[in-house]
C-alpha cells in the first residue's frame, strides 16, 4: 500500500469517525472467512458498517479527531486484528447487541468487544458488552421521560374525575339522609 493510499483511508476514516461519534472495536481472530461474512450479514441487516483496518491507520485518523482518544485508553485496545462497526447516533447499543447475538447463534465467544465510543465516552473491555446492549436510544429515553412528564398530570385528572363521582355520591346520600 502507497502513501497515498494510506493516506486516503487515514481521511476516510478520519470522516466516518467524526460523522459517528458510536463505535465499537471489536477482535474477530480465529474466526473462519464464512463466520466473518455471516456476522458482517448480521451487522448489515441491522444497518451497521463493519469494516477491518489497520491499527495504525486507525490510530492515525483518531489522532486527527479533536477527541483525545488516546487519552482514554483506546490505543491500548488497538493491538491485534480490529474490527471497527460503525453505527448511527440513535442506535448506539445495537452493535453490541449483534455482537452479543452472533455469540449465542453461532455458540462462540468471539467477536470480542475491544473497546467502544458511545458520544466520546470510551469502554474499555469486555466486560462493558453487557451495560452496552442495556444502553437505551435516544428515542427511548425521550419517550421514557414524556411518560415521566405526562404521569403527575394523568394521576391529577383521574383524581378529580374519581372525585367527582365521590362527590355525586355523597350529595345524594345526605339529600335521601335529609329525607
Amino acid at each position: 500500500m502507497t502513501r497515498q493510499e494510506k493516506a486516503i483511508i487515514i481521511e476516510q476514516l478520519t470522516e466516518k469517525f467524526s460523522s459517528n461519534p458510536n463505535f465499537y472495536l471489536t477482535d474477530a481472530s480465529g474466526l473462519s472467512v464464512a463466520q466473518i461474512n455471516a456476522f458482517r450479514r448480521m451487522c448489515f441487516d441491522k444497518g451497521l458498517e463493519y469494516s477491518v483496518y489497520k491499527n495504525t491507520l486507525v490510530k492515525k485518523a483518531l489522532e486527527k479527531l479533536e477527541v483525545a482518544y488516546e487519552e482514554n485508553g483506546l490505543n491500548e485496545a488497538l493491538k491485534g486484528y480490529t474490527g471497527i462497526l460503525f453505527t448511527s447516533e440513535d442506535n448506539a447499543n445495537v452493535p453490541a447487541k449483534v455482537i452479543t447475538e452472533y455469540r449465542k447463534k453461532r455458540n462462540q465467544k468471539k467477536p470480542l468487544l475491544k473497546a467502544a465510543s458511545i458520544d466520546t465516552d470510551v469502554f474499555v473491555g469486555e466486560e462493558h458488552l453487557k451495560m452496552l446492549t442495556e444502553l437505551k436510544s435516544k428515542p427511548e429515553l425521550i419517550g421514557e421521560v414524556i411518560a415521566l412528564l405526562q404521569s403527575p398530570a394523568k394521576n391529577v385528572i383521574s383524581a378529580l374525575q374519581s372525585g367527582k363521582h365521590t362527590l355525586a355520591g355523597l350529595v345524594k346520600a345526605l339529600e335521601e339522609r335529609e329525607n
